[in-house]
């Protein structure tokens, strides 16, 4: 069945990023029409009955569907503008709620361990003085002590001892840093997987690998993918975490254990490249599909509305 031809924007802030070249690719190789819009420079219009979005002076319309790429910095403009759209009755491949809610971090755990998703033991205070306490509360040392704002592995540090713990809980503390103290899972040798979820499937999947001598294995700090096959327990577990978040488009982190896969982050804006360098897979066609699918049951609503209101 051939799709009528769709405007697509992408809120992206550097059409030069590899996800974003390739959704532009992908949505014109499609038949469609990609519009990029730097969200920081979209003006919103709220107004009775008649929400709009400015773009450089001019109002934006006709467009049919948005992809949201919003950088962890400017989470709540970006939110914002999200927010606009959906008001505008425009769909969108993350909603607004669902990306808010995964950038904060406390949050998103709180919300996956109601889901019984397992994560490694958690520890978040208000810059209590019981140090010694949080440090027990999850297993003693070696473990690790994560700033709350920190994305792609920044912020993120191994304490090898427990009195290097706690001086570096001591030093956040005094700084007036949010930090959690987390478990640190040795048995996961310092590599975690990266599961890439589209509407309730995973579409794939890669381990990556810290190197030599580093606990972080984002590829940001020089970490290496490969492909992996997930067990059943890590796909449920990565597509529990997802659902329970609410994201239809997810990077779920998660790290093998003893006791089963446990879960680090939902990320809700999960970059193309090393999923698709790492897999051989057209991620990004599977997530226009999935696009196109929301736009066409989306008109099929309002139509059925228009006529059982006429």
């Amino acid at each position: 069945m051939k799709h009528q031809a769709y405007r697509i924007a992408i809120l992206s802030r550097n059409r030069s990023l590899y996800s974003t070249k390739r959704l532009i690719e992908t949505i014109e190789n499609k038949g469609h029409k990609a519009i990029v819009l730097d969200h920081l420079k979209c003006d919103i219009v709220i107004e009775q009955d008649l929400p709009s979005i400015y773009y450089k002076g001019e109002r934006l319309q006709n467009i049919d569907a948005v992809i949201p790429r919003i950088g962890a910095s400017v989470t709540f403009y970006g939110a914002a503008v999200v927010r606009q759209f959906e008001m505008m009755n425009i769909p969108t491949a993350v909603e607004s709620q669902a990306l808010v809610r995964s950038r904060d971090k406390l949050r998103s755990l709180q919300i996956m361990a109601r889901a019984s998703v397992g994560m490694p033991k958690t520890v978040f205070t208000n810059y209590s003085k019981e140090v010694k306490k949080i440090i027990d509360s999850v297993g003693g040392a070696p473990l690790i002590v994560k700033l709350l704002e920190g994305t792609q592995g920044y912020g993120v540090v191994l304490a090898p001892t427990k009195k290097a713990a706690e001086s570096i809980i001591e030093a956040f503390h005094s700084m007036k840093a949010r930090v959690i103290v987390q478990e640190f899972i040795e048995e996961a040798k310092g590599a975690d997987i990266r599961a890439f979820v589209i509407n309730n499937k995973v579409v794939g999947a890669m381990k990556r690998q810290g190197k030599e001598g580093e606990f972080r294995s984002n590829l940001h700090q020089g970490g290496t993918g490969k492909l992996i096959k997930l067990s059943r327990d890590e796909r449920k577990v990565a597509l529990t975490a997802a659902k329970a978040m609410g994201l239809s488009v997810a990077g779920v982190d998660m790290l093998q254990s003893e006791r089963g896969p446990l879960v680090l982050e939902v990320n809700s804006s999960p970059g193309l490249e090393g999923i698709e360098k790492t897999t051989n897979k057209d991620v990004a066609s599977e997530l226009i599909n999935y696009l196109v699918d929301l736009i066409e049951s989306s008109k099929l609503k309002k139509n059925k509305k228009f006529k059982s209101n006429a």
